[in-house]
């Protein structure tokens, strides 16, 4: 059946007014043109996100991929080594191997964030922030969704990190410190809300470790306090508590940021 054709409707004579000089337009921005590899990533991802391959498949090899794209070899292997560094693809060496699909993988989201702190591009404090809001958000969905079986296993966790801090077991301890919040992000059953806190979580494990912060006595209280606001469905208890937490930490790392500066400048 044929389209019925659109008659375009005249707009109404705009009343006259005095005429006054009109601003310069701003010139548009042109997009900048992809480059023959990008271009060619932009294409695998696509057949990703449209379920023509998936993970575990095998890419063609380089020849067939740069015949059917029509490109050179050596773009074909650019594009490969940014989807490879971009976490998409893995590449297998020998008789058997080539490039596949990866699964998603979220330490990928962690070192990108790792090196962006480490090269001063993002601060100690951006990440805090982050973590703050990220748990919020967390906690409140944990106070609706989380099962008893999460409950149970958080206060479990606690009463871990508490016996490691009684017999002074400090460097057990710095390693099961952070997976109270894996706990809490779990319990909201939100697999993108594990994935980002997980993330941050390992981005702020070693800052702790290289500013080596005196174990704080309050923490046990702290999580105690959330856990019972929690099994209470009481969010916005929740949410008070650890936010106060976390901008105390805050301060600390900053305050053995500057000292440890200090001290670098000084020696």
């Amino acid at each position: 059946m044929p389209a019925t054709p659109v008659t375009p409707v005249k707009p109404s004579p705009a009343p006259r007014t005095k005429r006054t000089a009109a601003a310069p337009r701003p010139e548009p921005q042109l997009a900048k043109p992809l480059r023959t590899f990008e271009d060619i990533c932009v294409q695998i991802r696509n057949e990703v996100r449209e379920g023509r391959l998936k993970p575990g498949d095998r890419l063609p090899a380089e020849r067939d991929l740069a015949e059917q794209f029509g490109v050179s070899r050596s773009a074909v292997r650019e594009a490969l080594r940014s989807l490879e560094v971009a976490g998409v693809i893995a590449c297998q060496r020998g008789t058997s191997g080539g490039a596949f699909i990866r699964q998603g993988d979220p330490r990928i989201i962690t070192q990108a964030v790792q090196d962006m702190v480490l090269l001063g591009r993002i601060s100690t404090d951006s990440v805090t922030e982050t973590r703050i809001l990220l748990m919020n958000d967390a906690l409140r969905l944990a106070s609706v969704r989380a099962t008893g079986i999460d409950l149970d296993a958080i206060e479990r966790d606690i009463d871990l990190v508490e016996q490691l801090t009684r017999s002074g077991n400090l460097e057990n301890r710095s390693s099961y410190i952070i997976n109270f919040y894996s706990l809490v992000a779990r319990a909201t059953h939100n697999e993108v809300m594990v994935m980002l806190i997980d993330s941050l979580s390992e981005i702020v494990r070693p800052l702790l470790d290289r500013l080596g912060p005196d174990p704080r006595t309050d923490v046990i209280g702290v999580r105690r306090r959330i856990l019972k606001h929690l099994r209470a469905h009481d969010a916005d208890a929740a949410i008070a508590e650890l936010t106060r937490h976390l901008e105390r930490l805050s301060r600390h790392l900053r305050a053995k940021e500057k000292a440890l500066a200090k001290a670098g400048d000084a020696g």
